[in-house]
């Protein structure tokens, strides 16, 4: 017979996500992310949507187009760090700011890394979910 034991944890409350620091351009850049979810959706994709900030400059942005596509990773991130990377000519996207309408996947965070992006903030409050990991 197997013994049971009651045990007791302890819970620390977990500390409150960070709001990003709320500029014109941020709140612009969430706007037009919120727009790119429309028109994922629209498309018949999933309902997600997001834009790449450099200064106060949209550089990239994308609807997700994983459904349309039929391309597991056309995440609405990966798709505007592809844009940003597009249009600026270039894979260093340094001090670009990655906004997205939900927090970004881990793929999506590595893409976000591997293309310098200086942080990433997701979701309707703004949160500031860091530099990618």
């Amino acid at each position: 017979m197997i013994s049971r034991r009651l045990c007791l944890l302890t819970l620390t409350p977990l500390a409150a996500p960070a709001q990003a620091p709320q500029t014109p351009a941020l709140a612009l850049a969430m706007q037009r992310a919120r727009l790119m979810r429309e028109q994922a959706l629209a498309s018949g994709d999933q309902a997600f949507g997001a834009v790449v900030l450099c200064g106060e400059r949209i550089v990239g942005e994308a609807p997700s187009r994983v459904v349309t596509a039929g391309d597991p990773t056309a995440h609405a991130e990966m798709e505007a760090i592809r844009d940003a990377a597009r249009r600026l000519r270039s894979r260093d996207l340094s001090g670009c700011v990655l906004v997205s309408t939900s927090r970004p996947c881990r793929m999506c965070e590595a893409a976000a890394s591997w293309a310098r992006i200086a942080r990433m903030v997701h979701g309707d409050g703004l949160v500031d979910a860091g530099a990618p990991p």
